[in-house]
């Protein structure tokens, strides 16, 4: 068992799914939409159904919830909007397009105190009127191990909000700068790279500044992690959109099918050391900007039974 690889998960299986305009000016990860909304919505529908039922073949607890709202086209990703933590702690995040900030559902925050031992939940959702915006675990890519918060700056990962965070669970913040091949600003952090437990995948050419780039990989380094570069074409293939999990027989890398083909035969030997992988099809899913690692919301708590 690794503290890195949570043991199940929360997935939100929408209804009415489809690309969010009001995301798409600062996500240039997002495509608009080819097909009538009702065939991207079964689409969709059918990914996450699938997904789940793929995780859990391999011994991963899947909390499933539908979304029968039709305002929450980014329902999907939940783990923008809350984040677990071990000791019985839950975050809730100030989200920066109000578009998203329906998303949060106090019908989950219920499940995981009914199913998992809760100390406290300390929601910054409040910042929001001060357009002050923190993005869970989209924003951060947190390694559990280290106590590192790694946050790309963009306008959904205020400073502010990530110190406050830090402060109350115990992480040290490790900001920097990641912008495209037109400047843009990486919107979440999380498209970028992935900690896992043995080995860390991560956008290094995205990263302009050497100095800053050198003091991560030897972050990431740490507890003998191998780090894995990653082209900014495997990025754009969403190669670092992955997270561990612990499963029945092991720990694995969840991923998409189109980030498990970017990968080299190297780098998957590489991963293939300590995980085994398991890609799942979500290639309507990944029209909104994000792929498996935006849809899965980790659960570092102990369950009660």
């Amino acid at each position: 068992m690794s503290i890195q690889a949570p043991s199940a998960v929360v997935l939100v299986r929408p209804r009415h799914f489809t690309p969010n305009p009001a995301t798409a000016t600062d996500n240039t990860f997002q495509k608009p939409a080819t097909r009538d909304a009702e065939t991207i919505a079964r689409a969709a529908w059918n990914e996450v159904t699938d997904a789940a039922a793929e995780l859990e073949r391999h011994g991963v607890t899947v909390h499933l919830f539908d979304d029968e709202r039709d305002d929450r086209a980014d329902a999907v990703f939940p783990n923008n909007w809350f984040s677990t933590h071990s000791g019985g702690h839950i975050a809730i995040y100030p989200m920066q397009s109000p578009s998203r900030r329906g998303e949060r559902r106090e019908d989950i925050i219920e499940l995981l105190k009914r199913e998992y031992r809760v100390q406290d939940v300390i929601d910054y959702s409040g910042l929001e009127y001060d357009d002050v915006f923190l993005e869970g675990t989209g924003a951060m890519v947190l390694d559990h191990l280290s106590r590192i918060a790694y946050t790309v700056r963009s306008n959904r990962a205020d400073p502010i909000a990530l110190e406050r965070f830090c402060t109350n669970f115990g992480y040290e913040p490790m900001a920097f700068d990641a912008v495209d091949e037109s400047g843009c600003p990486i919107y979440h952090s999380n498209v970028l790279m992935c900690v896992a437990t043995d080995f860390a995948l991560i956008g290094l050419d995205f990263i302009a500044d050497e100095r800053r780039r050198t003091q991560i990989v030897d972050r990431l380094g740490a507890h003998d992690r191998e780090v894995i570069a990653l082209t900014r074409e495997q990025v754009r293939e969403f190669a670092g959109n992955a997270i561990e999990l612990q499963g029945r027989d092991g720990r694995v890398l969840a991923l998409s099918t189109r980030a498990l083909a970017a990968l080299t035969p190297q780098q998957r030997a590489t991963i293939e050391k300590s995980c085994e992988l398991v890609p799942l099809n979500v290639p309507t899913i990944e029209l909104a900007g994000g792929s498996v690692r935006c849809m899965l919301a980790g659960i570092h708590l102990d369950p009660r039974r």
